[in-house]
């Protein structure tokens, strides 16, 4: 549990849940490349959950285009395993987080969050929300973060440190399990390519949103130790450890003010919420039924297949949320949404709504084993882990009073109408959190490494913009993400993706392009990285399918489109409706 224990007792250990898909040919291929590590974001991802819907696309897009078993590819090509976890606390790992008894009680927990309402959905929304943030907060830290006979308690070692730590443990244990893999036939040469010394192995990694954040500390911590790494929707690493959180949603309300035009552009044909008179009267439209919402709103009576509801202003602002992390997928649902309430007729909202109502009700085991145990809470607990995380990455983030964070919550509604309201939850989350790191890496984040990075960023991105302007009252000049963080690790570029949103958690996954994909490939093939300033064009854009008939494609272009469709229609949970805790 502890990397950096003194004390010559024995400690506590974690089990972290590790996940491989094999290569398409053997260790002792001379054409083998190793592990890709993932990450999916978060945090409170599922590496696993990830691995298992998406694997064999992430290995489709690192490895050569050629099929291995085709006889006209070369000795430079290079197959990979890949390799996925779920971090600290999170999912399979054990022990988890758990904020609550079991998992009706966290169900409960999240329908009555839906009935307060977002911050703004009324007048007492803050004080109510205030202080129910402040009841998980403390309840949760105390849970996981003290022990009956003072030896270490789990919340104290789920921040990114340990779990940079971790990742360097499972390469090395990997590359000690491939070097057992040589036996009397392999070559000469390549036993030794495999041959295992402890301490030099290097990690091929690719990471997304807050995975950026577990690269950027592996990066900072062990810079000797990369052979790749692509960071793919890169958050500002100093900001998410040691500020407010003010560097995120710069881009968030342009991304609002491109899907009006783009269903302006696609016509009525595609895009429901039309409007004839062009994409400020689409834009004024959903402003004014936002309004009518807040004061009035829907009735919704019961179905055949669901119970009544209420369509509330916190409802809409969710729902729309969902359409900027991934316009491509939801941007026809949203228009279809808007349209629907607009017209008076709420039961496709409620519909959309029910389908995120799941519960569990505790069994057998949970009664054996009790309240907070891994046998009570057997669904995703993600939101809980997001807490124990972020709360302990930043420990600052808690320490605020009531009017002090009135003033915070204001200033992100500046920057943002559409997401200020929703990102503000991100830091009340901390508010009253106790438990603190018992590890934590200061810095700096940057370094001279072994081998440069691959920054992936969006032209526009709701919460990890490319760069981005904030109030000089609130961080002293220009803040960037990708761009900023590629300096500080010299050598490394960025390749920016002409597209707006995110893909699973805040990447080019969101709006599938070749030129990005066969980039990331050459990356991972060769080493060596795009050319400065390199932009690359989507393939589609919302409303309207632009791309290239996959009838005129090539075989491997083929193969690699469809492993990023792949990619995109995986949505991991921590975008769902209902989830208010924030992350990326």
């Amino acid at each position: 549990m502890d990397w950096w224990r003194n004390s010559s007792q024995p400690g506590k250990n974690i089990s972290i849940a590790v996940i491989r898909l094999p290569a398409r040919v053997s260790v002792t291929d001379p054409r083998y490349g190793g592990a890709v590590l993932t990450n999916p974001g978060g945090p409170g991802g599922s590496g696993v959950a990830q691995m298992l819907r998406n694997g064999r696309a992430t290995q489709i897009i690192v490895d050569a285009e050629m099929n291995p078993n085709t006889t006209s590819v070369g000795s430079e090509a290079r197959y990979h395993d890949i390799i996925s976890f779920d971090p600290r606390g999170i999912a399979h790992t054990t022990p988890g987080i758990h904020c609550f008894p079991d998992s009706l009680a966290r169900s409960t927990w999240a329908l009555q969050n839906e009935a307060l309402g977002l911050l703004g959905s009324s007048e007492d929304s803050f004080y109510r929300n205030w202080y129910r943030s402040r009841a998980l907060a403390e309840g949760c830290s105390v849970a996981t973060g003290t022990t009956e006979d003072g030896s270490e308690a789990v919340g104290e070692h789920v921040n990114t440190s340990p779990v940079a730590r971790d990742m360097l443990e499972i390469i090395e244990r990997h590359a000690e399990w491939v070097s057992k893999q040589v036996s009397s036939e392999t070559s000469p040469g390549v036993a030794e390519r495999l041959r295992y010394i402890k301490g030099e192995p290097k990690i091929k990694y690719w990471g997304n949103s807050y995975g950026t954040i577990i690269g950027q500390t592996f990066a900072s911590m062990f810079p000797d130790r990369i052979d790749r790494m692509v960071l793919d929707g890169v958050c500002n690493a100093h900001d998410y450890f040691f500020g407010s959180w003010f560097s995120n949603l710069s881009d968030a309300d342009r991304i609002l003010e491109r899907f009006f035009s783009y269903c302006y552009s696609a016509g009525p044909e595609n895009c429901s919420f039309y409007s004839a008179s062009g994409a400020a009267a689409i834009k004024q439209n959903y402003k004014d039924l936002l309004g009518q919402i807040f004061e009035h709103p829907m009735v919704v009576p019961s179905s055949r297949t669901r119970g009544p509801d209420v369509i509330t202003w916190s409802d809409v602002k969710s729902m729309v949320r969902l359409g900027m992390y991934q316009p491509l997928i939801y941007s026809p649902m949203v228009a279809d949404l808007l349209t629907s309430i607009s017209s008076g007729n709420g039961s496709l909202f409620a519909d959309f709504k029910a389908m995120s109502n799941t519960f569990t009700c505790p069994g057998d085991e949970c009664t054996s084993a009790g309240p907070f145990s891994d046998e009570c809470n057997q669904d995703d607990n993600g939101a809980d882990a997001t807490l124990a995380i972020l709360c302990t990455d930043g420990p600052g983030l808690g320490d605020i009073d009531e009017e002090s964070f009135q003033e915070y919550w204001h200033a992100l509604q500046q920057q943002s109408q559409v997401l200020g309201d929703w990102w503000a939850h991100t830091r009340l989350g901390c508010v009253g959190w106790k438990t603190k790191a018992k590890n934590r890496f200061e810095g700096p984040f940057a370094g001279n490494l072994s081998h440069p990075i691959l920054f992936i960023g969006n032209t526009l991105d709701p919460v990890t913009p490319l760069a981005k302007q904030v109030s000089p009252s609130l961080i002293n000049g220009i803040a960037n993400n990708a761009k900023e963080m590629a300096h500080n690790f010299p050598g490394s570029i960025v390749l920016q993706q002409d597209s707006e949103g995110v893909g699973l958690t805040h990447t080019s996954w969101s709006s599938p392009s070749l030129c990005t994909a066969k980039a990331t490939r050459h990356y991972f093939q060769s080493g060596l990285l795009p050319p400065l300033n390199t932009i690359c064009k989507t393939d589609n854009k919302p409303f309207i399918n632009t791309s290239t008939p996959l009838a005129l494609l090539t075989l491997e272009d083929k193969e690699l489109v469809e492993a990023m469709k792949v990619m995109e229609d995986t949505v991991l949970q921590d975008i769902g409706f209902r989830r208010k805790v924030g992350g990326f």
